[in-house]
């Protein structure tokens, strides 16, 4: 299982995705930069001057200006034909979670948590169609990939994604549900757009989401929301289980209240914070 995959306009397939020029506003260069950064990933960590070039669309000498002033600023390494980031690409990502001090207070809640419960405990935020963990407290090993701080998964199939996909009016729900492929990661994944919208409609009333294997065969995950004073949905904090160990219903049943209890501490914590 991997994370979904996107579905740039340009031709590589895996190109990463550059807006369209929005005005005079927007920095083509530095959209530019940012394509190099995105090409790196699990799957690629070294890369060859014409593999970024390849991935990002650039030519071979826009690539090499991007790499070589990356190089400059630390943010990139070469070892003979091969490119790598450093360790101090980090300091890009750490400045978001910086920038929101409360996720150290909810740190410790999860903690609190995951302990009570005796399974992995996550909290994410959605960019676009896709979550991005921001903190995880594991525990089992019930996922075929490693999940850690800036992980990201498909929001359509996740009840961490569903959560915050509930928090979208109408028109911005269809678009984030038509801007990618639905693919059916399990025989019980939800592919079908108008059937997410109930699924989601639901979430949106009861409150929380729960999603039985349609991720990973085995994973089970309850999710509730984090809100902001303002009583909007800002992030998800979830619990996962494996479908050997218990049943949907057993986790309701048995972690629902928890889980509610966790995000609402967080929540209080958020609303004095902001």
């Amino acid at each position: 299982m991997s994370p979904a995959s996107r579905a740039p306009s340009s031709p590589p397939a895996d190109q990463p995705e550059i807006p369209d020029k929005p005005g005079d506003s927007y920095v083509q260069s530095f959209a530019r930069g940012l394509s190099v950064i995105r090409a790196f990933n699990a799957d690629r960590p070294e890369q060859t001057l014409t593999d970024v070039a390849s991935a990002t669309g650039l030519t071979r000498a826009g690539a090499r200006r991007i790499l070589l002033t990356l190089q400059t600023l630390g943010y990139v390494e070469t070892e003979g034909r091969l490119f790598r980031l450093t360790p101090k690409i980090l300091d890009l990502g750490f400045a978001y979670l910086t920038s929101m001090p409360f996720w150290n207070l909810a740190e410790p809640v999860m903690e609190e948590l995951s302990a009570q419960v005796h399974e992995s405990c996550s909290a994410a935020v959605l960019d676009r169609t896709e979550i991005v963990y921001v903190l995880r407290v594991p525990t089992h090993k019930i996922m075929t990939i490693n999940l850690s701080i800036g992980s990201r998964l498909p929001a359509y199939c996740t009840s961490m994604g569903r959560v915050l996909l509930s928090a979208l009016d109408g028109p911005t729900l269809d678009a984030t549900l038509g801007s990618s492929p639905l693919y059916a990661h399990t025989p019980r994944t939800v592919t079908d757009k108008d059937e997410l919208k109930k699924v989601i409609a639901q979430v949106r009333e009861q409150g929380w989401a729960i999603v039985d294997q349609e991720l990973e065969g085995g994973l089970i995950s309850l999710s509730a929301p984090i809100r902001n004073r303002q009583g909007r949905i800002i992030a998800a904090m979830n619990i996962s289980g494996n479908a050997q160990r218990t049943s949907a219903k057993q986790m309701v049943k048995a972690f629902l209240e928890p889980l509610q209890q966790a995000a609402a501490r967080v929540s209080g914590m958020i609303a004095l914070r902001t």
